[in-house]
């Protein structure tokens, strides 16, 4: 039997919790606070990793709370596939969800235009900040890679100052900065409250879809379980 752990990357500490489960591995916050983390567990010996948490979106129709499981992850011109036997594990677990590549990005993608330019270099249809990163790293060491992510704004959307603020290094919310953004740009209240709404979607949609994919996020290969509906 193989008790070797599923390493799980993500980025607030929502998504930390949603990953969570027996025999894996989160990670959380900024990426690049945890490279050398990442690295160690691998060596230590991990069944693979999973990117798995919220996304922006690159095309229009898909909304907040869509489901994107990637077949590739798109980063500076390289397309790394992911493992296709569990991505397909994770479709059948998600029916709904669209099967594209996405891109992996260092910095927020933000502005509406940006998004149209990303996906028509690329043809991605969704981006983050974490899926590249862990999927150089399985690259790296040969072991399986996977992202499964949710749409949280849509390519229709420029996000507004203060939802990039709102986040601490750790993956923690920061209210008080949120706070101090709309003190000094007060005209972009609206359009917080619908990256709220927004909000509300995807982490309804990640946590109902957990429990789908089961306590081994629908790793190949082991016996799954459906979590706890309480999660």
């Amino acid at each position: 039997m193989n008790n070797r752990p599923i390493i799980a990357v993500t980025c607030l500490s929502f998504e930390a919790r949603v990953a969570a489960g027996p025999g894996i591995v989160v990670l959380c916050g900024t990426a690049q606070r945890y490279i050398d983390q990442l690295e160690a567990a691998v060596e230590a010996g991990s069944s693979g990793i999973i990117s798995i948490g919220i996304a922006g979106g690159l095309v229009p129709g898909l909304a907040p709370g869509d489901w994107v499981v990637a077949s590739g992850v798109v980063t500076e011109g390289v397309r790394i596939p992911t493992d296709n036997r569990w991505s397909q594990r994770l479709l059948q677990a998600l029916p709904s969800a669209v099967h594209a590549d996405i891109s992996g990005v260092d910095a927020p993608v933000v502005a509406r235009a940006d998004k149209c330019a990303l996906h028509e270099s690329t043809g991605t249809v969704a981006v983050d900040m974490e899926s590249h990163i862990a999927a150089k790293i399985a690259a790296r060491h040969g072991v399986p890679f996977v992202a499964c992510r949710v749409i949280i704004d849509p390519a229709e959307r420029t996000l507004p100052p203060a939802a990039l603020v709102g986040m601490r290094a750790d993956g923690r919310p920061d209210a008080f900065a949120v706070i101090r953004s709309l003190c000094q740009q007060p005209r972009q209240v609206f359009a917080l409250l619908r990256v709220v709404a927004d909000a509300r979607a995807a982490r309804s949609a990640l946590f109902s879809g957990r429990r789908m994919l089961g306590d081994n996020l629908s790793f190949p290969g082991v016996a799954e379980r459906k979590l706890n509906p309480s999660i």
